[in-house]
């Protein structure tokens, strides 16, 4: 029995709002994970993020333990299958495969309705989160350097994309 057989992966609703923007926000105090320095209310996270593309992987007692989501990259409809992504699992249930079965979830998803690339930006140094999704089917694509200041340091963030087999 894998780490990750005892979740369950359902939709995002707004009964997860609290948990999930918890944990976006402890993604936010490590430092490693976005520009941001804060969590959105869930008015704002609800009305970027698409519905039929974000989920949570609960635990056996129905505790959030991580969540994935995707935002439109442009309303242009050359970029209709393109999507940018967000996981973020709990510091407490990392290492159990809870990121990779949100990914295959989203991946399943988006595939399903035609999306063909799915991309994100990573910080270098963010070295979990890149090989997570490197075993995910995600190859980098490119380093954008000392693109934004956070915390007062340049940062570079690396950019990742799965393009589908299936889809194109």
């Amino acid at each position: 029995m894998s780490p990750a057989d005892d979740l369950s992966i359902v939709p995002m609703t707004p009964a997860h709002a609290e948990e999930v923007l918890t944990i976006y926000q402890l993604g936010i105090d490590e430092g490693q994970s976005t520009f941001e320095t804060t969590a959105p209310t869930w008015e704002t996270f609800d009305s970027v993020k698409l519905p039929e593309h974000r989920y949570v992987a609960l635990d056996a007692t129905g505790r959030v333990l991580g969540w994935v989501a995707v935002v439109r990259v442009s309303d242009r409809r050359a970029y209709a299958g393109v999507v940018d992504h967000s996981v973020y699992v709990h510091p407490g249930a990392r290492g159990r495969g809870v990121g990779r079965v949100l990914l295959d979830a989203l991946i399943a998803s988006t595939e399903a309705a035609g999306i063909w690339t799915v991309q994100s930006g990573v910080f270098p140094e963010n070295t979990a989160s890149l090989a997570l999704h490197r075993k995910a089917g995600f190859r980098v694509i490119g380093v954008r350097e000392r693109i934004g200041r956070h915390r007062g340091v340049w940062r570079d963030v690396t950019l990742i994309e799965r393009r589908s087999p299936v889809v194109g």
